[in-house]
């Protein structure tokens, strides 16, 4: 408690910045002070925890230690509460316009903007706060209550949530156009197995999906992968002809409308899982929350674009 107490939000956004910018000048700059007045917060935070948390001697500039990382994650973690909390108090004062913070997992951030639009549209009022993270994160920001609604796949165990079922969510598997396995159909495991695989990062529901397919189809055999931080970069990687992978078809349906991409005929493709609107069971929606989930519930997946429009 003692260093609780010691603790400021100048001090960790100040170890935040330094470590984005790998520079006490530039993080300085960033947040219009002096250096020495960064490095005063740096090293009273460093006394307060008995260890450094930043490397002073990393290549590229200063990076977190593991004890800095953990304590910028806390620090981004209350400020998302923080955040959450002056928007609901603000439309508290704007006589109940309402703010709705509405989570989705990267995959869905390419139909996630229309659909605010389409609310925007119905609902100008409200003002709707889009985050986007992997499965990890959104679930981190549900559990610590800085999301209202959150879409994803597959509901968690914990925190404990209520999902409604907003639709299909069909996972394909992509190559090039003129990658040799586009024009072979029916696929033997082989051929898919000996391929390099290009994979989302640990975290992701994408790529707990496509570890499980290939452990499946392959009973275990090991193959070739490339981790990737995006779904963007997943794409282009694909299309430059670095490698194959099993993603999303709400990703990279354009793509494959337009032929920069063509979907492999791989057994059991495309798999068909299911999208979900959540929010926690002890945080049930009121005001403008409910009038938003209701919304996107009645849209009742018409704002997902569908695999038959593109076979």
């Amino acid at each position: 408690m003692k260093r609780l107490n010691a603790l400021s939000l100048r001090q960790l956004r100040a170890l935040k910045a330094v470590i984005e910018t790998g520079s006490i000048s530039r993080a300085a700059e960033d947040l219009a002070l002096t250096p020495p007045a960064v490095h005063s917060q740096l090293k009273h935070l460093e006394e307060t925890f008995g260890c450094a948390l930043v490397d002073r001697s990393a290549p590229g500039g200063f990076a977190a230690t593991l004890e800095g990382r953990v304590l910028v994650e806390a620090y981004d973690r209350a400020w998302a509460g923080l955040t959450l909390a002056i928007h609901r108090i603000d439309a508290l004062q704007r006589g109940q316009t309402g703010t709705v913070v509405l989570g989705v997992v990267s995959t869905a951030k390419y139909f996630a903007p229309a659909l605010v639009a389409r609310i925007k549209a119905a609902h100008p009022d409200i003002d709707i706060v889009l985050q986007v993270g992997n499965r990890d994160l959104i679930l981190s920001r549900l559990s610590d209550g800085a999301l209202d609604l959150a879409v994803m796949g597959r509901p968690p165990r914990d925190p404990p949530v209520n999902a409604v079922l907003l639709g299909d969510h069909p996972h394909v598997m992509i190559a090039p156009p003129g990658h040799p396995l586009a024009t072979k159909s029916p696929l033997a495991v082989d051929d898919i197995l000996d391929q390099t695989f290009l994979m989302r990062e640990p975290g992701s529901g994408t790529r707990i999906l496509a570890m499980r397919y290939l452990d499946q189809i392959g009973s275990g055999r090991p193959y070739d992968a490339v981790e990737a931080e995006s779904n963007e970069t997943i794409k282009q990687s694909v299309m430059a002809g670095l490698g194959i992978a099993l993603i999303s078809f709400h990703t990279v349906h354009e793509e494959l409308a337009s032929g920069r991409l063509a979907a492999l005929p791989a057994p059991g493709m495309p798999i068909i899982r299911k999208w979900f609107l959540l929010h926690r069971t002890d945080q049930p929606p009121r005001g403008a929350v409910a009038t938003v989930s209701d919304f996107i519930v009645a849209l009742n997946s018409g704002f997902l674009p569908r695999w038959q429009e593109n076979p």
